[in-house]
């Protein structure tokens, strides 16, 4: 039985699954009240009212974004500090990928979530049942640049956060109403099941090297004002680059 969480979003995703996927249980704290008010305590009265608890845990699931940079830090460090403490093992998943999991399958499916500045992140996948492919990689761009990839790609739908964040943008730059779902208003934690299988046993240099998917650098490390850390440029942790 594995606890499954994404905090990518302002909404609180937690889910109870089987290895494989099988949903047990899921619930959802929604704003305005923040991750960082919610956890832990959300995760131990989430698992309380199903009759379980950590200690009685096979393992963790998390959502690695792309979204909120404070959001994705909160859950990762709290699935790492549950994972850690009680030698559970841990396995992260892409949030856009979660979120298309919820549209409908055998059509180009366009995953957004809200980035800044007017950007969107997007994913790009196929749903075939509780599997997806690929079919681009996960970018941040410009919501007018997505509204037109989402126009001009036949049969395309667009789903997610972004969607609804965004909808009078993307209408502006040529999507139809009809290519805009409601669907996936938020990444479900209990889709991650059907995307990672969950390692057997906890391997330490794993747990420390799991990061976000950040895919573009946060403000802190674009600000010229502030000077470089030591060790590896920030820009080496961006999905992509280190697969």
């Amino acid at each position: 039985m594995l606890l499954s969480l994404d905090t990518s979003t302002l909404t609180l995703s937690l889910a109870l699954v089987e290895a494989g996927g099988a949903l047990k249980a899921e619930a959802v704290y929604g704003p305005p009240t923040r991750q960082s008010e919610l956890l832990p305590e959300a995760v131990k009265e989430f698992l309380s009212a199903q009759g379980t608890s950590l200690e009685k845990l096979d393992g963790f699931l998390v959502g690695l974004g792309p979204g909120s940079f404070t959001g994705l830090r909160i859950g990762l460090a709290t699935v790492k500090g549950f994972a850690y403490a009680l030698h559970k093992p841990v396995a992260g998943a892409s949030s856009l990928a979660a979120a298309a999991l919820d549209g409908p399958e055998g059509v180009p499916l366009f995953a957004l979530a809200e980035a800044r500045k007017g950007e969107v992140y997007l994913g790009q996948f196929v749903r075939q049942g509780t599997a997806l492919e690929a079919f681009g990689p996960e970018v941040a761009m410009p919501v007018a640049e997505a509204g037109k990839k989402v126009s001009e790609t036949r049969g395309a739908v667009a789903l997610g956060p972004g969607v609804a964040a965004y909808q009078g943008a993307l209408l502006a730059a040529g999507a139809k109403a009809e290519q805009l779902l409601d669907a996936a208003p938020f990444p479900r934690a209990a889709n991650l099941g059907h995307l990672v299988s969950a390692p057997a046993a906890l391997e330490l240099p794993a747990l420390f090297s799991l990061e976000p998917r950040y895919v573009m650098g946060s403000g802190a490390e674009n600000n010229p004002k502030f000077p470089a850390p030591a060790g590896p440029e920030p820009t080496a942790r961006l999905k992509g680059e280190t697969e």
